[in-house]
């Protein structure tokens, strides 16, 4: 063998070792500078502008960034002068509610929890991951108990024997419609992505899924008569954090989002956008004091203003001037009229509002009528109560509703958060997160009877960072909801609920225990709306992969 061939098969081992390296090893990032990001925020930094500091603009960021930071009310409050109100109203939220003691009174007769912050944990988490249904302050979850348009089907309409948030608790001596002690959580592994993605990235690192069975036995519904024929998933309830910017957003930017959206041959639910019309259908509005909103609130678009979710009254039970009804339903109402132990407790407190005449005939009579959904509290033949929240109460609880800020952004300066954002953008994840909107005169708040015509927290012409389009899409996630359609989440302040909750649980019913399988749930079926984006996750190198989990928990 010659000199010269033995020196061309060395350079070629050599650059042969030189290339398996290049493709073995991710380039190990540089140290960042150890610079603390306060001296950064408000300036532009590498691929972010200056605003980017402020997701929930100047009106609706705190800058407080630690414990406690989802609690903060934003700059408006204090400007606006409201601040005695919001921390009045922070009270009637965070507060164990009673039968009678005012001013947290009304509770049950039947209930989700005693007081919003069990499920809505320091405000802007949604409840952990839970392995037993217990009404306990960590676990935000309500149960979906519908009919199946298909056997096994995602989908279909909810069962009429219970109402919409899951009530699981009742006073004495009434039975909760729902037996939580019955409620069954199962935690399955994924042993392999339907999509045949595999579940180890190209470079060795592993990731595992895990996704809830629910199972509910008839057994456990106090209600006469009991369902049949059922399905059951899972839901946690979702973040207050910044809810009064999102209803600040225009109507008109929502329906353009759809229109852009369309326009690109996105698929959207038919239930909600009109293709052939390229308009929204009923179903994508709320009728609100005579108006159409358009509906931006919650995983299945149910909402289109803050206040006009019914709160403490559909969870709590507690009544106000404006909502005289009790949140219960027929199928409960008879099944307690028909209970010998509850007409048995009844009678034995003259002084109990289901009383009547005392006779077991008349006390069953009263508790059909009182407690069915379609008796005016207010106004019947048997007992008329008073309104449980006074209409001050509600209204300090309706600015610190909308007064909840958002958290300031973090680490924005670094290599790493400005890699994960270039990779975010490359990628496609911004198609359905979208980073900015613009909010709009904010003076056509929707406000219900006790808040009308008073003042609330207001955000003029913001421009602010949710990170979502408020558009439903699809991931055909294994033993998923709502026919797959789920709204985008916003992602922004998401980077906290490890430091303000102890947990980072994420996705609709807290499957994903972090950022990473929150990401790759988008890529369990070659259906789902994101697979391409999640596939080009998949194949980045890891260093990348971190950057955009970094980028995604500091926005």
């Amino acid at each position: 063998m010659t000199l010269k061939h033995n020196l061309t098969l060395s350079a070629l081992a050599a650059l042969w070792l030189v290339s398996f390296a290049a493709c073995s090893d991710d380039p190990k990032p540089e140290p960042e500078p150890n610079v603390p990001d306060a001296n950064f925020v408000g300036q532009a930094v590498g691929n972010f502008s200056a605003d980017e500091w402020y997701p929930g603009g100047q009106l609706g960021t705190t800058d407080n960034v630690v414990n406690g930071s989802y609690a903060d009310e934003t700059p408006a409050v204090e400007e606006q002068g409201l601040i005695e109100l919001f921390n009045l109203g922070e009270a009637f939220d965070e507060r164990k509610y009673t039968i009678s003691t005012p001013p947290f009174k009304g509770w049950g007769p039947a209930a989700s929890r005693k007081t919003c912050f069990d499920c809505h944990i320091q405000y802007g988490g949604h409840g952990m991951r839970q392995t037993q249904f217990r009404p306990e302050y960590g676990n935000g979850y309500v149960i979906q108990v519908y009919y199946p348009d298909a056997p096994g089907s995602n989908n279909g309409k909810p069962i009429e024997h219970i109402t919409k948030f899951t009530q699981v608790m009742a006073a004495h001596p009434f039975l909760p419609p729902v037996d939580p002690d019955q409620i069954k959580i199962e935690w399955k592994t994924v042993a392999a992505m339907e999509s045949g993605l595999p579940m180890t990235f190209p470079d060795g690192e592993k990731y595992e899924l895990i996704y809830p069975e629910v199972t509910v036995p008839q057994t456990a519904f106090n209600t006469s008569p009991r369902p049949s024929g059922y399905e059951v998933r899972l839901l946690v309830s979702l973040s207050f954090s910044g809810l009064g910017l999102i209803d600040a957003i225009p109507d008109d930017s929502i329906i353009a989002q759809y229109r852009r959206e369309a326009k690109y041959g996105v698929a959207l639910n038919p239930a909600i956008w009109d293709k052939g019309a390229n308009r929204l259908t009923a179903e994508g509005y709320s009728e609100l004091n005579g108006k159409k909103r358009v509906r931006r609130f919650n995983y299945d678009l149910t909402e289109a203003a803050l206040l006009e979710d019914a709160g403490l009254w559909d969870e709590l039970g507690v009544s106000r001037t404006d909502l005289p009804w009790m949140c219960s339903t027929n199928e409960w109402a008879k099944a307690m009229a028909e209970n010998p132990s509850v007409v048995a407790g009844i009678k034995a407190n003259p002084a109990s509002p289901y009383y009547a005449d005392g006779t077991e005939k008349g006390i069953s009579n009263a508790i059909r009528i009182l407690l069915s959904p379609e008796t005016n509290q207010f106004d019947n033949p048997i007992h008329k109560f008073e309104p449980e929240m006074e209409d001050d109460n509600y209204y300090a609880f309706a600015v610190w509703h909308r007064g909840l800020s958002i958290p300031r952004a973090r680490n924005l300066n670094t290599k790493t958060v400005q890699r994960g954002k270039e990779v975010f953008m490359q990628i496609g994840c911004a198609n359905c997160h979208r980073p900015q909107w613009k909010t709009g005169s904010d003076d056509n708040i929707y406000s219900p009877e006790p808040v009308k015509n008073r003042k609330l927290p207001r955000y003029p012409h913001q421009t602010i960072y949710p990170y979502t389009d408020f558009v439903q899409h699809r991931m055909f996630m294994a033993n998923d909801i709502f026919n797959s359609w789920c709204r985008t989440p916003p992602l922004w302040g998401r980077g906290l609920m490890r430091v303000n909750t102890g947990g980072e649980d994420r996705l609709h019913d807290c499957r994903a225990r972090n950022t990473i399988e929150a990401i790759m749930w988008h890529a369990y079926s070659k259906k789902s709306d994101a697979y391409r984006t999640v596939e080009k996750f998949y194949h980045l190198p890891k260093a990348d992969r971190d950057a955009v989990v970094a980028f995604v928990n500091a926005i």
